[in-house]
């Protein structure tokens, strides 16, 4: 098995970490007829996105600008080669433009409160340990490549299979999983073993 591949020890721990509770299933959807009920549809998978990177009343502020944005330029957004490829770039860019960044990245550390490993430590010793390498794993996500980012924000932290992601950012599902395997690898690179893993080869 490749390193870093599907089921791999790697790809579990990436998983582990990167676990957010009380997300729903995601499923595939179709670009709608008009703007309504293209929000209609979408608006919730965009919340989840935004609240990556925003807190609560940022992220409705950021979802509600790009329907207001979308209002304004929908005769375009239906022009273009893909109606939900031009609605995620919209997405993108007015949550990126609220997102708290440093040395140009958007930061994440909010976020990674939110994972179900820390939320499950109750030893204080063992909770700073991972707070300290989750933020870090946090940390090289927001290094990643925008297409990257954004394949392993909808995957690994709001729990997208890869058809809804394919179908939610208007990109061919073997896209997505090649995102997915790039961004997995750098991501394997900095996620420190597990001090239970032996070290025998």
């Amino acid at each position: 098995m490749e390193p870093g591949g599907p089921g791999s020890p790697q790809e579990q721990r990436l998983d582990q970490r990167l676990h957010r509770p009380h997300h729903r299933d995601r499923h595939p959807h179709q670009p709608a007829p008009d703007h309504g009920a293209f929000r209609e549809l979408v608006e919730g998978d965009y919340a989840l996105y935004a609240q990556v990177f925003l807190d609560d009343d940022q992220r409705d502020d950021a979802v509600d600008d790009t329907f207001n944005r979308l209002w304004l330029s929908w005769n375009e957004a239906l022009a273009s080669h893909d109606t939900r490829r031009y609605a995620w770039n919209v997405l993108r860019a007015t949550v990126m433009a609220r997102a708290p960044h440093r040395d140009g990245r958007p930061e994440l550390g909010g976020a990674a409160f939110d994972t179900v490993i820390l939320q499950n430590l109750t030893d204080p010793a063992a909770y700073a340990n991972e707070l300290t390498e989750t933020l870090e794993l946090f940390t090289a996500i927001s290094r990643l490549p925008h297409r990257q980012l954004d394949v392993i924000v909808l995957r690994r932290l709001c729990g997208f299979t890869h058809e809804a992601a394919s179908a939610l950012l208007g990109t061919s599902l073997a896209a997505i999983r090649s995102d997915e395997r790039h961004a997995t690898r750098f991501l394997d690179s900095v996620i420190p073993p597990s001090s239970t893993e032996g070290t025998t080869p």
